[in-house]
């Protein structure tokens, strides 16, 4: 499931030993972009199947583009609108397994099938979404949801002390 062979066991345990390589990166670094760079690279190298890694943050009523892996993407996405936007407006991760059956899709890399998005937050308020794009259609499971929200726990612990 996973690319990289350092990762050894189930996928939880995998997923565990992935939050504490963030954890262990983040710890003593204050700068908020940089937490969020080296988020997604870290994302974009442990997930197999995935073609784009990255953060949208809120300004406003939109999201914007933050850091990334990936091709070029959707600089603004309006919050309600798409899979990002959505989980914006419900407060909650949106676990699609098919990005073209979902109303509303908007479509950045057309090879995208399905897609993760989990609401990031400081001090308890939505200040972006962690999305997650794969080629492959319902690429996604509950243990990734699962683990993806832990991973983003972990960042937003961060957060809280990084300097925007």
């Amino acid at each position: 499931m996973f690319q990289h062979t350092h990762y050894n066991g189930s996928k939880e345990e995998q997923y565990s030993l992935l939050n504490k390589q963030l954890d262990a990166l983040l710890t003593g670094e204050t700068d908020f972009i940089s937490h969020l760079a080296n988020a997604s690279a870290l994302l974009n190298q442990f997930l197999e199947n995935v073609n784009w890694v990255g953060f949208y943050l809120l300004k406003e009523d939109k999201l914007i583009l933050g850091p990334f892996q990936g091709l070029p993407a959707c600089v603004q996405i309006p919050v309600g609108r798409g899979v990002c936007g959505s989980a914006v407006k419900e407060n909650k991760t949106m676990l699609v397994a098919d990005v073209h059956q979902f109303p509303g899709h908007i479509a950045c890399d057309a090879a995208s099938r399905s897609e993760i998005v989990i609401p990031l937050k400081r001090a308890g308020e939505i200040i972006g979404v962690l999305d997650i794009d794969s080629p492959i259609v319902d690429r996604f499971c509950q243990t990734d949801r699962l683990s993806l929200e832990k991973f983003v726990q972990t960042l937003e612990k961060h957060l809280e002390i990084a300097e925007s």
